[in-house]
């Protein structure tokens, strides 16, 4: 069982650019081995994060400010009614990147199990997607940094927020496939508050991300 510290939920809206600067603090600290592995969890105040791969097209289109960071992936959005998570861990060595995503993945996989929604992983696309009408859609995403062998950024994990946002970009860089959230797919209220004790849970349960 892995010793985590967890910060949780903030009762209220972060502002993106402060999260981000919290994060490189816990990151520092957690690097140099003078605080252990963290998770910290929250909701942000309304924006949009570009990945370093976000191309020009697929951002929004009416000028919309987008806050440009050092993780992977590609343009998403944050707000109210999505749970963000930020673990901040070493990883074991060998490093491991695939595997440690692949380990968050379910992560979210179980958590979300527990509201009684089935999703699952799609190849070639990182988050996590639920079946639906022969194809899939997105209820989590998956964005990271490795640096100093140490993990920041995180997921996103839609729970009963606006999904109108992600009409402007081009979520993920993902054409083919939309967005949905835990509450739309089960029809009955989930918020970041209950998703987040369900994952807090699950997060102490992990015993290592090498497995």
């Amino acid at each position: 069982m892995p010793d985590f510290e967890i910060v949780g939920l903030n009762p209220k809206f972060v502002d993106y650019k402060d999260a981000w600067t919290l994060q490189r603090q816990v990151h520092a600290d957690v690097s140099a081995g003078v605080r252990k592995d963290t998770l910290l969890l929250l909701e942000h105040a309304s924006v949009y994060t570009a990945g370093k791969r976000t191309e020009d097209e697929e951002r929004p289109a009416d000028g919309t400010p987008v806050i440009d960071v050092d993780r992977g992936g590609k343009i998403t959005w944050h707000g109210p009614g999505q749970l963000v998570g930020y673990p901040i861990m070493k990883l074991p060595e060998p490093i491991d990147v695939v595997g440690y995503v692949r380990w968050l993945e379910q992560v979210l996989i179980d958590s979300i199990a527990e509201f009684g929604l089935y999703t699952e992983r799609v190849e070639g696309r990182s988050g996590v997607w639920a079946p639906y009408e022969g194809s899939h859609v997105k209820i989590a995403a998956i964005g990271i940094r490795v640096a100093e062998k140490t993990t920041m950024h995180g997921f996103a994990l839609n729970c009963n927020n606006s999904l109108e946002p992600y009409e402007t970009i081009i979520a993920c860089g993902i054409r083919d496939a939309k967005t949905s959230t835990i509450s739309q797919m089960l029809q009955k209220e989930v918020t970041p508050a209950m998703a987040a004790e369900v994952i807090m849970t699950n997060f102490s349960s992990i015993e290592s991300v090498s497995k």
